[in-house]
């Protein structure tokens, strides 16, 4: 499933509605934001959105859906899931973890930032800008 399907989905589990994060990779550079129920490349452009459970990339396409901290494809497939601090893939693969602002992927090696870093950019990042 494209990455950028699976980002949107899980993008609306719990970034608080007003307040829009950024992303950086583990150079600082900036690769994009989530802001309240829609999200942004780094150039500016809107490249999906949430309504209640349901996520659609920019032309209004619906791309799945969200059920707590499980997510599913359009046609209903289980394609991720968070628990706690760490990122699964839907075969229960660990994508990787968060502690305090700082990313890190499986291995343990740091690939990212978020200021103010909430779970929901967690998600972000590893679906969307991996």
């Amino acid at each position: 499933m494209p990455k950028l399907i699976v980002a949107l989905l899980l993008a609306a589990l719990l970034l608080p509605t007003a307040f829009a994060q950024r992303m950086y990779d583990s150079s600082g550079r900036q690769l994009g934001r989530v802001d309240a129920e829609r999200f942004y490349s780094a150039s500016g452009q809107q490249i999906g959105r949430v309504d209640g459970e349901r996520v659609y990339d920019a032309s209004g396409r619906q791309l799945g859906r969200i059920d707590g901290h499980r997510v599913y494809s359009a046609s209903g497939s289980p394609i991720g899931r968070i628990d706690g601090e760490r990122l699964y893939s839907a075969s229960g693969s660990l994508m990787g973890r968060m502690d305090g602002e700082r990313l890190y992927d499986a291995s343990g090696r740091q690939i990212g930032r978020a200021d103010g870093l909430r779970r929901m950019q967690m998600i972000v990042f590893f679906y969307f800008f991996m």
